[in-house]
């Protein structure tokens, strides 16, 4: 059997949730929370090793609630992001609060993952359908004429949004065979009466397609990939106009613009899966219905392990 790896981002701050660790939030009808379901999705499609990133100051109460039990069913292995793990001849400058975004969480995966890997949020519910999808892509990968051949679940724009408020999402173009041309992070975007737009400084809107596709940050990657990683966080950082700040090294960015210059091949793979998520506060309610309603459906057992 081809190894598979599920990198599973759990170092965020979530500055929205309001208070503890939105990732280990208990929101399944026995105290379950969201990863444990996409890692029950991801084993249930094939995948055969899981690798948290959190912070090394989370790891023992994140161990209690989650990863001692994932250890019982499949490899488990961690990789620990840190605000200050920066490349030779750079520092955080003073006020910097957060780590440096999805491409530095996946960079901190380097000598951990090395095989085909798909990569997820902790705190977001994704289905079950794109496990599948992205699991047979990366066991049997369709010819390229890119260097790089990679996947992403597809997402449609209107099943993504929350009640609560802004949320960013990467805005894709695709063409007629389903490849990513064009992904774009686009920020504060929120249900309207016509579907969805972005809010803007003034208070206004501008409207978005709701059926476009948008990436959910769940990625079919390689583990050349990481090498990428590497050389691109230290020309992020390199850049005198970054925002040193507040400036992060996204995954949909550093993909984008391999795409741009014709260096990689990214399929979308189509869901229609709703995905729910703990954006806000607020959010938790409705993802605790939900997930009662897909256990009493049937959707998943009683008890997930």
């Amino acid at each position: 059997m081809k190894k598979t790896a599920l990198v599973i981002m759990a170092a965020g701050i979530g500055s929205r949730f309001g208070g503890g660790i939105k990732q280990l939030e208990p929101l399944g009808p026995n105290g379950e929370v969201i990863m444990e379901y996409s890692i029950h999705d991801a084993l249930a499609a094939g995948f055969n090793k899981v690798v948290f990133i959190i912070r090394k100051e989370m790891e023992d109460y994140f161990k209690q609630v989650v990863g001692d039990k994932i250890s019982n069913l499949c490899e488990v292995a961690y990789a620990y992001q840190n605000i200050d793990d920066l490349p030779n001849g750079f520092s955080n400058p003073e006020g910097r609060k957060k780590p440096w975004g999805t491409g530095q969480a996946v960079l901190c995966c380097k000598g951990i993952v090395t095989d085909p890997f798909l990569v997820i949020n902790a705190d977001d519910y994704y289905g079950k359908e794109a496990f599948s999808k992205i699991h047979e892509f990366l066991v049997n990968p369709p010819k390229a004429s890119k260097k790089y051949n990679f996947c992403m679940a597809g997402f449609i724009l209107k099943n993504t949004l929350s009640d609560n408020g802004g949320v960013t999402r990467g805005v894709c173009s695709v063409n007629k065979d389903l490849y990513l041309t064009d992904v774009i992070e686009t920020g504060d975007i929120v249900k309207t009466d016509n579907g969805a737009g972005t809010m803007q400084p003034d208070g206004t809107i501008k409207p978005l397609d709701a059926d476009s596709y948008v990436s959910m940050n769940m990625w079919g990657l390689t583990p050349d990939f990481i090498d990428i990683l590497e050389k691109g966080f230290v020309d992020f950082l390199s850049d005198p106009d970054l925002n040193r700040l507040k400036g992060e090294y996204l995954l949909p960015t550093v993909i984008g613009g391999l795409v741009e210059k014709g260096e990689a091949s990214v399929k979308v793979l189509k869901t229609d899966d709703k995905w729910f998520g703990v954006t806000y506060g607020e959010d938790k309610y409705y993802v605790k219905d939900a997930f009662l309603k897909l256990r009493d459906s049937g959707v998943y057992p009683p008890t997930l392990y």
